[in-house]
């Protein structure tokens, strides 16, 4: 018996190869073995697919951050080098999801987007307050704490479209440098 969480995975896979829009519902229904038409016995459209799958990769992320997030008595500077091991380290464990999450969100009609926007912004604020408490701390020193951020994930995000997991780095090695280059800089001592 074929489950949605299987058809989930088979979409994916196919939105990260071909893209959302030139991917079919044809092609997700003979990527698990079913006709079309039993195919919509699990799922209703592709716009619910790609929401589904925006969403199961938001939860994962929360999740695995907000893992490093329980030892509260970190300093924020040790939060933030763990939550970007945390994060680089499940994007690349869960390639296709983290590959339609950055790369397809997009393609989900206004309506669906709105609907996924706050999740989105949950996700964000859990980086925003390590780096307003490293603000508060002086651990940190920023102009603006939301755009540390994006330009922190927006760092990390871009990874997955470079990252070879049989190359000369793992990603646990290539987190060290990104969190040594956000957190110490350029510039030598």
């Amino acid at each position: 018996m074929m489950t949605k969480t299987q058809i989930l995975d088979a979409a994916a896979q196919i939105f990260r190869i071909k893209g959302y829009h030139a991917t079919s519902m044809q092609d997700i229904a003979g990527a698990v073995n079913l006709q079309k038409a039993s195919l919509y016995h699990h799922v209703s459209s592709k716009q619910e697919i790609l929401l589904e799958l925006l969403d199961q990769a938001l939860e994962m992320l929360t999740e695995k951050i907000g893992e490093v997030l329980e030892d509260e008595n970190r300093p924020p500077d040790e939060k933030l080098r763990r939550m970007m091991h945390a994060y680089l380290k499940a994007l690349t464990d869960h390639f296709d999801l983290a590959a339609v999450l950055l790369m397809e969100h997009r393609s989900l009609e206004p309506e669906l987007h709105a609907r996924h926007i706050p999740n989105r912004d949950r996700f964000e604020v859990l980086w925003r307050e390590v780096v307003e408490e490293g603000m508060q701390t002086g651990v940190f020193c920023c102009s603006e704490t939301a755009l540390t951020v994006r330009n922190l994930l927006g760092a990390m995000n871009w990874t997955i479209t470079w990252f070879n997991p049989e190359g000369e780095q793992s990603i646990e090695a290539i987190a060290d440098q990104t969190a040594a280059l956000f957190l110490d800089g350029l510039k030598g001592k």
